[in-house]
């Protein structure tokens, strides 16, 4: 058993499995900040039931991923001790932040806000709800600096073998962080869109909630369709020219460009090849490719044939997750400007094959934060610090791969427990659907 393959799959699956509740909790809890705006401001019960429903399970997403959270911090001192001790000056900082500014905001504005409803005014109670979506967010700011800092080292020196922390904010603005932050959170928004969509479309289907399911879709048909295609412009344009510029054989490879040339087409479908590296039956767009990375149809695109062999990262992982990320993100906004459509024209509440194919797509988004974590970390290797330091070179020397194996079924297991309660919750709470609005509120 390889220790260093069985620490990368461990972190893998803990990664993995916590990040199925950032995107949710930061999706959600911004729609909700809209909902609870509309029922204050309109005095609307239909809105301010929307709050009450979806809160709750906002409430159980947010519990299942602190506990898979703390795992995930933990073991950069159990498997990675090497990469701890060459960065841990400038990788503990983010995170102590992420701790001290975020959680704790997050998880005392999140309690106000599921258990202070009528406790409180109304404005305070908004707030309360305001400051769940800013901490959420604020909470993905400091963890996505410390990984762009692995993508785009900056602000740092080299002294006694360990990076040191320079310059806090060159550090922090290095030139990954602002396109990975937005491409992710607007990605997290999606999420949080797909997953509101898709209960109130089952209630819609079950006859549950009225008014409250029928308005609830309505918001986040609506939000879905603006943040559907802001992930393909600006966010993910921008999210590109930067790899193109910072990481060009990150970029080679999940474009699956395997030589350099001027003018290079984007690959819309192939199947990759490692050896030799090819693309096997490409479709292609002459000179897109060479325009989307540097603005020009003519511009020169380094390809993997540029770069040492030992320097390239996996070629069909990073092209594969990539491109059905991207594919999905098509998805998305085909399925909002129809389900639009359908609203404009008052159909949308008789399409069940459609309001069926939005419950179907719940997971999609999850799916898609998954396939552009993977494209984003794969496409980093071998490197664990682009350009300093190896993944193989990070791993901890003391800890054997019998007990990496032992922690890697360990948390299997409790993953598996947890989120097989989670299901359940959740399955359970909207099955039971929304409170009813008492008479004389509707």
């Amino acid at each position: 058993m390889d220790a260093v393959l069985l620490a990368r799959i461990q972190f893998a699956m803990t990664i993995g499995f916590h990040f199925i509740f950032p995107p949710l909790t930061i999706g959600l809890s911004w729609l909700l900040v809209i909902a609870e705006a509309i029922g204050w401001k309109k005095n609307d019960e239909v809105y301010v039931s929307i709050g009450k429903f979806f809160g709750k399970i906002l409430g159980l997403i947010f519990a299942v991923g602190v506990a898979s959270g703390v795992v995930m911090e933990f073991q950069f001192g159990t498997n990675w001790a090497e990469y701890s001790k060459f960065v841990g000056d400038i990788f503990g900082a983010p995170l102590a932040a992420e701790g001290v500014f975020a959680f704790f905001l997050e998880s005392t504005f999140l309690g106000l806000y599921i258990f202070g409803r009528s406790r409180v005014s109304k404005g305070v109670h908004w707030f309360s709800a305001l400051m769940v979506a800013v901490g959420a967010t604020i909470s993905a700011f400091w963890i996505i600096v410390a990984n762009s800092w692995q993508q785009t080292p900056a602000g740092f020196v080299i002294q006694n073998g360990r990076a040191e922390l320079t310059d806090f904010w060159a550090a922090v603005f290095n030139p990954s962080t602002m396109p990975r932050f937005l491409h992710t959170v607007d990605a997290a928004l999606i999420s949080g869109a797909f997953f509101m969509a898709g209960i109130a479309a089952y209630l819609v289907l079950k006859n549950k909630g009225g008014e409250i399911s029928k308005k609830a879709l309505k918001l986040s048909i609506i939000f879905g369709l603006i943040v559907s295609l802001l992930e393909v412009f600006p966010f993910g344009h921008e999210s590109g020219r930067q790899v193109a510029e910072t990481q060009p054989e990150k970029f080679a490879a999940i474009q699956g460009l395997y030589t350099s040339q001027s003018g290079a087409p984007i690959a819309l479908f192939a199947v990759p090849l490692d050896h030799p590296p090819t693309l096997k039956a490409p479709i292609e767009i002459p000179g897109l490719l060479s325009w989307l990375a540097f603005g020009d149809v003519h511009a020169k695109v380094q390809g993997i044939n540029d770069f040492p062999k030992e320097e390239v990262p996996p070629l069909f992982l990073t092209f594969v997750s990539y491109h059905n990320m991207v594919l999905l993100g098509m998805y998305f906004i085909l399925a909002m400007v129809i389900a639009t459509f359908k609203l404009y024209k008052k159909t949308l509440w008789e399409s069940k094959k459609f309001l069926k194919l939005l419950v179907w797509s719940i997971p999609l988004p999850l799916i898609a934060c998954q396939l552009g974590w993977i494209a984003a970390e794969v496409g980093r290797q071998p490197w664990i610090v682009y350009k300093l330091m190896k993944t193989s070179d990070a791993v901890s020397i003391t800890v054997g791969a019998g007990e990496i194996l032992f922690s890697i079924i360990l948390f299997g297991i409790i993953y598996i427990m947890l989120g097989s309660v989670l299901v359940y919750l959740l399955v359970r709470k909207v099955k039971l659907g929304p409170d009813p609005i008492p008479a004389k509120e509707v």
